[in-house]
């Protein structure tokens, strides 16, 4: 399998596994391994918002492309990510960046009011 990665802005998340030619997207099962080799499955025949563009099976290996959500200022791995290739079972590890920090609260003394 090669998975090539399609950097796109947004605030959502993706999580993939993979079992075989099964895909799990977000909780959403995508069973290619009825694809015969070289065949494709058009851009948008799939039912998923994070499948970008045709699969095809070519030397027996699916190739498909992902969007890969980030935030504001990506790091260059996160903007220029390899492919994906062969990955083994279970949960793909796709590049990201660290979630911002939000700083603690600071707490403040009550005002005194009464003078």
């Amino acid at each position: 399998m090669r998975i090539n990665l399609s950097p796109q802005r947004r605030d959502d998340a993706i999580e993939v596994s993979k079992a075989g030619d099964i895909l799990t997207i977000n909780g959403a099962p995508f069973d290619f391994s009825s694809l015969p080799e070289g065949a494709t499955i058009p851009a948008g025949d799939v039912p998923c918002e994070w499948i970008a563009g045709p699969i095809e099976r070519a030397g027996g290996k699916l190739h498909l492309t992902l969007i890969l959500p980030h935030g504001p200022g990506p790091s260059q791995a996160v903007a220029f990510p390899p492919p994906i290739i062969d990955p083994p079972d279970g949960v793909i590890a796709l590049p990201a960046d660290p979630a911002p920090s939000i700083p603690d609260p600071v707490e403040e003394e009550p005002a005194n009011v009464d003078g």
